[in-house]
């Protein structure tokens, strides 16, 4: 299983499940920060047309092309149903955000294969390894 880092490290797309218009919810700023150290984001909300200026889409089912991570931003009990609609469009990571635990969800995901973080913010982790996607940006070890 790959580290939390590498992940990152080796992700183009992030699909957010849970991204939110709310610029004071971490579903908002956390995102919209991955966003501007050059990661391609995915708003994944059903009850908004867009989030950041992005097209969302409803489901995980309705995005049309692969994604590296699916990062989640809901509550731990609806963990384990993303985590399995994580697996069918085969994202080959999930992330559960911080204060977000799910014994089940993990089981699941390793069962699958798929690298699994749980209680970690992306923003927190890419800031920590100063990791970006901007051209002549720090790319991690």
């Amino acid at each position: 299983m790959r580290s939390a880092q590498q992940i990152l490290t080796e992700a183009n797309v992030i699909a957010v499940v849970g991204a939110s218009r709310d610029s004071f919810k971490p579903a908002h700023t956390v995102p919209l920060q991955m966003l501007r150290h050059g990661w391609r984001i995915i708003p994944v909300n059903p009850f908004a047309d867009e989030v950041f200026g992005i097209k969302a889409v409803p489901t995980l089912a309705d995005i049309g092309e692969p994604v590296d991570l699916v990062d989640i931003f809901r509550p731990a009990r609806d963990a384990v149903e993303i985590v399995r609609q994580a697996i069918a469009i085969k994202a080959p990571a999930v992330w559960l955000q911080s204060g977000i635990v799910s014994a089940e969800a993990r089981r699941l995901a390793e069962e699958a294969g798929i690298d699994y973080v749980e209680d970690r913010c992306l923003a927190v982790e890419r800031a920590v390894g100063s990791l970006t996607k901007l051209p002549g940006g720090h790319r991690g070890n």
